[in-house]
This record gives C-alpha cells, sequence and structure tokens, in this order.
C-alpha cells in the first residue's frame, strides 16, 4: 500500500492502462478507466465473424516470469487467470531457395540438435550463445527494465559496473554482426536475428544486447493461452474491477485538464498539476477529477493531443526525430479444411531481408516485395477458434510505419496498396508452404492497413509496435513515464520505458505503481508475503 488514497484516471484500455489500473486500484486507489473504443484491449483486441475468433494483435507468448509476476502482485496466479500451453514446435521457418523448414523446438537441447543439423559446430555455438543471452537477460531484469532509471543504482549498481565493460560492446555493435561473428549459414543468421522485429526494428539497427531475446523463443519456449489471447485482456478486466477499477468503455478522453503550479523549489520544472480528464461519451462532455493522470494510450497522441503545447514533454520536435517501428498489413482469414503445412507459428524469410528491412525503414519507404512475413495459425492449437474443419490464418506483412497507405477491409473492401499486398502475401505463403489453393479456400476474409491503427489506437505514424528499439530509444535513452511539465501525470505503454511487447506493458504498468508509491528501487517489486486477496475470489 502507497498510503494515501489518491484519485485516478487511467486513459487507454489496452494491456498497460487494464494493468496499471488494476495494481493502482489494488495498491488502494479509486481508480476509473477510459477506453474510447467498445471494448478494452487496444492492439490485442478481437474480432468474430461466422465461427472465426481472431487475436488482432499480440500472439507471442513469451518472458512467462513477467505475466506470473504480474498476477502475483494482483493476489492470484496466471494458472488461475489463463491455461497455457507450451508449443512444440516453438515455430516453424519457411526459407526462399529452401525446399524444406526448420521446425524449432520448445526447449534448448532441442535446437542445439537443430542447429549442428544445419552448420557442423553450431549446435557448440549455439549454447554459449544462449548463455550468453541469458546472463544478459537476467541483468535486464534486474538492472533496466523494472526501473524509472530515477536513481544512481540503476546505472551504476554493482553488477552494472561489474558488467560495463561488456555492455559498452553489446550497445554499440549490431545484433546482425553480433550473429554473423558466431553462426555462417544464412538460415541460423535470420532465426537469430528475427527477434528485432519483436522489438519494432531490424538486426543491422538494434543493438547486440537483444540477442538476449534468443534465450526466450530458443530455450524457455513459446506459450499458447488456450481461448487465444484476448483471455488474457478479459482476465486482466476482471481483476481490475474486482478491485474497483471503473472501466468506461466508449469513452474518449479529449483532454488532460490542469492548474498552474507554485514552483517549490530550485530546478523545479513541473508549470502545473492535473487536475482530471475531459472525457465525451454518448451522454455527452463532462470532466472526470483526479490526483493522477495515467496516460496509457499511445504516448504521442497524448503529448500532442490532450495538451497543451506548453506543457508537452514530448512535443512534435521531438516526434519528428523519433524512429518508429514498423506499420503493418494485416489480414485475418478463415481458411476451409485443413492447412498442416503451417505450424502454430510460421515465419517465411526471403533470401535478401537486408533490402525488406530497407524498404520498412529508409527513405523513401515502400511496401516490400516480396515480403518476409508471418503467418499464425491458432487452430493448430486451439479448436475453438474456428468453426469444426477451417483453419484460423493471422498474416502480418511489415510495412512502412505510413498512414498514406491506406485501410483494410473485409472481403476486399480495403484500400488497394493494402488489399494488394495481402493477395501477394497469401501468394507466397500458398507457393513455399505447399497449399497451392489457399486462396480459393478462404472464406472469411479482414485486412488491417496502418491507417486503421491511427483510428483504432491512435498509434503514432501509424506503427504496428510503438517507437523501435534503436539505442537512442532504448533503455534510459527511451521516452520516460513522468511528466516533466505536469505533477501527477505518467505514462504507461509501448511508447514508454520498458518497450515494446506484452510483457513490457505489463512492467511499465508497475513502473507507474513505483513511482506513485515513491519506490526507485531497481527489480521487480517484492510479492506480498500474504496474497493480496482478490475481491468476490473463494
Amino acid at each position: 500500500m502507497s498510503g494515501e488514497q489518491r484519485t485516478v484516471v487511467v486513459i487507454g484500455g489496452g494491456v498497460a492502462g487494464l494493468a496499471t489500473a488494476a495494481l493502482l486500484a489494488a495498491d488502494g486507489h479509486d481508480v476509473e478507466l477510459v477506453e474510447k473504443n467498445a471494448t478494452p484491449g487496444g492492439r490485442a483486441g478481437s474480432w468474430e465473424q461466422d465461427g472465426f475468433r481472431f487475436d488482432t494483435g499480440p500472439s507471442w507468448w513469451l518472458m512467462p516470469e513477467v505475466f506470473d509476476h504480474f498476477f502475483r502482485l494482483m493476489g492470484t496466479t496466471t494458472a488461475e487467470q489463463l491455461e497455457l500451453h507450451r508449443l512444440d514446435p516453438g515455430y516453424r521457418v519457411f526459407f526462399e531457395g529452401h525446399p524444406d523448414p526448420l521446425d524449432v523446438a520448445a526447449d534448448e537441447a532441442g535446437n542445439r540438435a537443430l542447429f549442428e543439423s544445419v552448420e557442423p559446430g553450431a549446435g557448440d555455438a549455439l549454447g554459449a550463445y544462449l548463455a550468453s543471452a541469458r546472463e544478459v537477460y537476467d541483468l535486464s531484469v534486474q538492472q533496466f527494465l523494472y526501473t524509472s532509471f530515477d536513481s544512481a543504482a540503476a546505472y551504476a549498481g554493482r553488477r552494472i559496473l561489474a558488467n560495463s565493460p561488456r555492455l559498452a560492446g553489446l550497445l554499440t555493435r549490431s545484433l546482425e554482426k553480433h550473429v554473423a561473428d558466431r553462426f555462417d549459414d544464412r538460415r541460423l543468421q535470420q532465426v537469430l536475428g528475427y527477434p528485432a522485429v519483436f522489438l519494432g526494428s531490424s538486426p543491422d539497427r538494434a543493438p547486440s544486447m537483444y540477442h538476449l531475446m534468443s534465450w526466450l523463443d530458443l530455450a524457455d519456449g513459446v506459450r499458447y493461452p488456450a481461448g487465444g489471447f484476448y483471455r488474457l485482456v478479459e482476465a486482466m478486466a476482471r481483476l481490475a474491477e474486482a478491485h474497483g477499477v471503473r472501466i468506461r468503455t466508449s469513452t474518449t478522453a479529449t483532454a488532460i485538464t490542469t492548474t498552474e503550479r507554485r514552483r517549490s523549489g530550485v530546478g523545479d520544472r513541473r508549470r502545473a498539476v492535473v487536475t482530471g480528464v475531459t472525457v465525451e461519451d454518448a451522454s455527452g462532455s463532462r470532466t472526470l477529477p483526479a490526483d493522477l493522470v495515467v496516460g496509457a494510450a499511445d504516448l504521442h497522441h497524448v503529448e500532442t493531443r490532450l495538451l497543451p503545447d506548453a506543457l508537452q514533454t514530448y512535443p512534435r520536435t521531438w516526434w519528428d526525430k523519433a524512429v518508429s517501428g514498423p506499420g503493418a498489413v494485416l489480414a485475418y482469414l478463415g481458411v476451409e479444411g485443413e492447412v498442416p503445412e503451417l505450424a502454430h507459428h510460421s515465419l517465411f524469410f526471403t533470401r535478401d531481408w537486408r533490402t525488406n528491412f530497407d524498404a520498412v525503414f529508409e527513405a523513401p519507404t515502400r511496401m516490400p516485395d516480396p515480403a518476409s512475413l508471418y503467418v499464425c495459425r491458432p487452430s493448430a492449437t486451439d479448436p475453438t477458434v474456428a468453426p469444426p474443419g477451417h483453419e484460423n490464418l493471422f498474416v502480418l506483412v511489415p510495412s512502412p510505419p505510413d498512414p498514406t497507405l491506406g485501410r483494410g477491409g473485409v472481403d476486399g473492401a480495403g484500400d488497394a496498396v493494402v488489399e494488394q499486398a495481402a493477395d501477394r502475401a497469401i501468394d507466397l505463403v500458398a507457393r513455399w508452404a505447399g497449399v497451392p489453393d489457399l486462396a480459393e479456400r478462404v472464406v472469411v476474409r479482414r485486412t488491417v492497413g496502418p491507417q486503421d491503427f491511427v483510428t483504432d489506437v491512435n498509434a503514432w505514424s501509424g506503427g504496428a509496435l510503438g517507437p523501435a528499439h534503436v539505442l537512442r530509444q532504448s533503455a534510459f535513452f527511451r521516452a520516460g513515464n513522468r511528466s516533466k511539465k505536469v505533477d501527477g501525470l505518467y505514462y504507461a505503454g509501448s511508447s514508454t520505458v520498458p518497450g515494446i511487447g506484452l510483457p513490457m506493458c505489463l512492467i511499465s504498468a508497475e513502473l507507474v505503481l513505483k513511482r506513485v508509491r515513491g519506490d526507485r528501487s531497481v527489480g521487480p517489486s517484492v510479492e506480498p508475503a500474504v496474497p493480496v486477496p482478490t475481491p468476490g475470489r473463494p
């Protein structure tokens, strides 16, 4: 408990917003959450049609201990809330120019054997690579992820000082070079480089510190929540409401209200203090009073649309210099008949994927063609997401973060660039995976384009993920989670520390909790010896 009860308004009902609201309510605060859409979830949404149920966003369950920690802070466990399945294979990878895909195993031993079968000596090299990845991952969890970088311990703790030469090398060398120095086979290089995409970057742009990601998928394994990822959103909403959070959907925040603040000392730059959030819903406009406001929506939107220029910590000029992660063209496909050629997760890598990444990130940008892409087939694991005798496919094509590429639509009704990219992706999957009649078997089709991310979740520049994890937007270089101009205004979500992905959003929520408590420690919060009681739980 943080002591004084505060009235809190959380803007945005995605995973970060729900987690922040739930944690603050469990800590004794009076919390209201406003979400502009009809249902919570944000990017982690759900769409249903004709017996198919599609997760509209995240689909990889990695870093399970982060979820476990969050649920324990909430007085429950992951196992009580969700049923997780470990995937084996973790995923399948198709390569341009190679007739046979590689099945990435569910554990390190299987993957060492896989790498050895591709390149003599690569099995032992992978063992060393993953040992390093685990060490850096553990260091990151203890020093870099669960901190707002508001204390000296985050920069100069004993572990940091002991590892500083190594960290310097990992931060200044690209992931691409780090991998290429250890493995010769292009396929293995691509398997180890691809996790940069989870971070909104590319192997040649992401620091090699992020080789830690390979420990997650190649050793710790990939999981899936039965019923789909929206089950996580539903569980978090239940817990939040059980602790008293009032979740108001179809309620749009239009302004953060403030009052002038007296300066309290030298160096105090905050000019105002929050007083509430003005919202609009079906009944009209009103202001919700608040002692604290948490902007858990896209940070660009919160700063540039909900605050006046003089109170913006991250004004438009800041965003003009920032680097967005990729956009995406998505296709939700209901397919008649089975598609056993695809695993639960399948990746398709073009031979020259550097050209793919340059098309997405370098001006002038363009849709890559051919494009490396990702396909999720949750019906391989979960029969509830598709009618009997059908498959559920989610196709993601990385695109430039450019809203002018257009919107998607149902049954081919999206803008031309989006629909053409989806058509090319379906054709590529059909040819590489050996499913020649795939397009003819599609009975449900919906596409999503970069403009949809702007409309649906107020995404900066139409990005699908958030600001990219290039060096100057990683760790303490990333946007902070507390306003420098407005007292009582905090931020959570993929735009701020620690970064992109569901686990990072959960951690960002905990960082707000620590800020409110005045807890400047590094590392995860201490879990209560006696679990926090969940109202209504036996």
